[in-house]
């Protein structure tokens, strides 16, 4: 596991020790790995960084990276010979915009991605990363896992500890309508068994991982999200252009939500997992994925992680009050 001390690399870590697998965990060492690992140390962005991967074979790696191609294109150059699948963790970002409801892998893909590439924006670094993958394992040993919204524990996007913070705190909560909107996400551990079992079966190809559309609604999600808490809270289901009319922005001051019938909508929510599916994609429901992110972030005192590297989400509470208050 290349990373694996975070989020979606700690998730199929801990699942691959689940199944009594052999696991390498490679990282920077600023987060401690799940126990039970083997531990090697270097930095993917420094000269000589790799050199502790120079010696070893493994039946797989998982690649999470989301910066510079380059840096998977060296990693996979210098696994080549000594491993015998490469899975990256992709995104759905990687289709050209805006993709139509329902896109599948056979989507058109954005332009001007590189294998060798220094760091651009996210699509063009996600589908770089892709290339170097094909570059040296080719087609068959290659599994590119095109993933959509992650929910669940150890997130350090701040996505769902986000809302759970927010209902916990209880009172009038500012509720993006409409409830029924349909909102398609995977639960990290579902996300991380799937991987391992298409290691098993030797899987190649582009999936788009993500669960079936509709597999919650965003009233789904808040009504978790207060059953979970427990919080004495008034959901305030607000008609969208309300909600946009007073300037604030979809998916990051509201996370998870982006209005019905928008192209983003259609990107983030409306995707056709209908190859993941059938190739073993199970997805747990949305009340035990809100459940144990809340037991988690408890766990750390009601403050998730953040990756650096990533905007901050969430809504200003005068705002929301604001707002409520119209």
């Amino acid at each position: 596991m290349l990373g694996g001390t975070e989020f979606v690399g700690r998730a199929v870590v801990e699942a691959a020790l689940g199944r009594g697998w052999e696991v390498t965990v490679f990282h920077r060492g600023r987060h401690e790995p799940p126990c039970g690992v083997r531990s090697l140390l270097g930095d993917r962005t420094a000269p000589g960084g790799l050199a502790a991967l120079a010696e070893g074979e493994w039946d797989a790696v998982v690649d999470t990276w989301s910066a510079a191609p380059r840096a998977v294109r060296d990693t996979a150059r210098l696994l080549s010979g000594r491993v015998s699948q490469y899975v990256y963790v992709s995104s759905c970002s990687v289709y050209a915009w805006a993709p139509a409801a329902g896109y599948t892998e056979d989507a058109p893909l954005v332009e001007g991605a590189a294998a060798d590439a220094e760091q651009t924006d996210y699509a063009r670094d996600k589908r770089g990363g892709e290339l170097a993958v094909l570059d040296t394992f080719g087609a068959e040993c290659s599994l590119l896992v095109r993933s959509g919204l992650i929910l669940g524990p150890y997130e350090n996007i701040g996505r769902l500890p986000w809302w759970l913070n927010r209902i916990a705190r209880g009172g009038p909560v500012l509720a993006p309508g409409p409830r029924d909107l349909p909102l398609q996400y995977v639960d990290v551990r579902d996300l991380s068994e799937w991987i391992l079992g298409a290691v098993e079966t030797g899987l190649g190809g582009a999936y788009n991982l993500v669960g079936p559309r509709g597999h919650t609604t965003m009233g789904g999600l808040l009504d978790a999200c207060v059953r979970a808490t427990g919080a004495q809270v008034e959901l305030r289901w607000t008609d969208p252009d309300v909600v946009l009319d007073a300037g604030i922005e979809p998916w990051t001051q509201l996370p998870v939500w982006v209005p019905a019938g928008s192209d983003l909508h259609a990107a983030l929510h409306a995707a056709d997992v209908s190859r993941a599916i059938g190739a073993g994609l199970r997805c747990r429901p949305v009340s035990e994925t809100v459940a144990d992110t809340w037991s988690w972030l408890r766990s750390l005192g009601g403050v998730a992680p953040r990756r650096p590297d990533r905007p901050a989400v969430g809504l200003d509470p005068a705002v929301e009050a604001k707002v409520l208050g119209a």
